[in-house]
């Protein structure tokens, strides 16, 4: 299933919906045609866990076109939001998790040209958080440094604290994208709050394509353009720590809960590895995409 927080075109509030061909059905519209209480917000359906994604197949398989109608709208005239607007935490992050990127950052940041034994983590706050299609704010004030992190990301699903590597995709919702922008030049004595908490700094989107459809996180391209020229192109069978191993070792200390966001790291490409280095300014956008769950395409504005 691919679920979306959409806004049509006459209402201001997002609202959770799933796609269905080239139209977007709206959960909440969906389940009362049937009798059966289904959340408008993406959180909720995920607090519902695995039983609420096989309802709604259950369901669809019964609704007609007629029916279908009269809950959804073409695709193509939504306005896609970030699949989860707020997150009721911050994101976690994982860093020089492909070989090639710790050696570009290595030669370009303050960070060791040496293979890390465990998961490097960092947080980022909530209020980066913006949609496909929302601007992404250059302050320049604060950054003339400001580079591109194709990645991709992991929703939790159900609550994990201190689980085996083995079972961890047992506790996955699904995957989305994200794009951990970073300024470069505010990183301080190897903290990286500063550098990639600021707002805007984490576009996710367009959707979430749900765990039992996307079933093997560990082979898929990531491709991240800047104005149409690739600027990226890796794969995540290329992970230092997969996913099962990332969440194995967050849990280890820290209990994962069911809406939580996990971004896996970004291959070799990020501007600061280049020779010369490239950053991102007003008028450039930015575009990654991870097929099957598509593209995450942003502008670059004056803040």
């Amino acid at each position: 299933m691919k679920l979306v927080t959409y806004r049509a075109n006459t209402e201001a509030a997002g609202r959770l919906g799933f796609l269905h061909d080239d139209l977007i059905i709206d959960m909440e519209d969906f389940g009362d045609i049937f009798g059966m209480p289904l959340p408008s917000t993406m959180l909720d359906f995920i607090d519902m866990g695995p039983i609420a994604i096989r309802a709604v197949n259950q369901l669809l398989e019964k609704a007609d076109l007629s029916t279908i109608a009269t809950c959804s709208i073409p695709f193509s005239n939504a306005l896609l939001l970030a699949p989860i607007p707020r997150p009721r935490k911050n994101i976690f992050g994982i860093g020089l998790n492909y070989t090639e990127h710790v050696a570009e950052s290595a030669r370009a940041l303050d960070t060791a040209n040496e293979l890390p034994q465990k998961c490097v983590i960092f947080s980022k706050p909530p209020t980066t958080v913006i949609g496909n299609g929302d601007p992404i704010k250059h302050n320049s004030d604060v950054t003339q440094q400001m580079d591109w992190e194709g990645e991709l990301a992991v929703i939790i699903g159900k609550r994990a604290s201190r689980i085996d590597s083995a079972n961890a995709l047992d506790h996955v919702f699904g995957y989305t994208i994200i794009n951990d922008i970073s300024a470069r030049d505010c990183r301080r004595s190897g903290q990286w709050i500063v550098s990639k908490g600021q707002d805007t700094f984490a576009p996710m989107g367009p959707m979430i394509i749900t765990a039992d459809e996307l079933t093997d996180p560990h082979n898929l391209s990531i491709i991240t353009k800047v104005n149409g020229v690739e600027k990226q192109n890796g794969n995540t069978k290329y992970m230092l720590f997969n996913v099962n191993a990332i969440l194995a070792d967050i849990s280890e200390s820290i209990c994962l809960e069911p809406g939580d966001i996990i971004a896996t790291g970004t291959p070799a490409g990020v501007g600061a590895g280049r020779e010369p280095q490239e950053f991102m300014f007003p008028g450039d956008v930015v575009e990654i995409t991870i097929p099957p769950i598509g593209t995450l395409r942003n502008p670059i504005v004056k803040a």
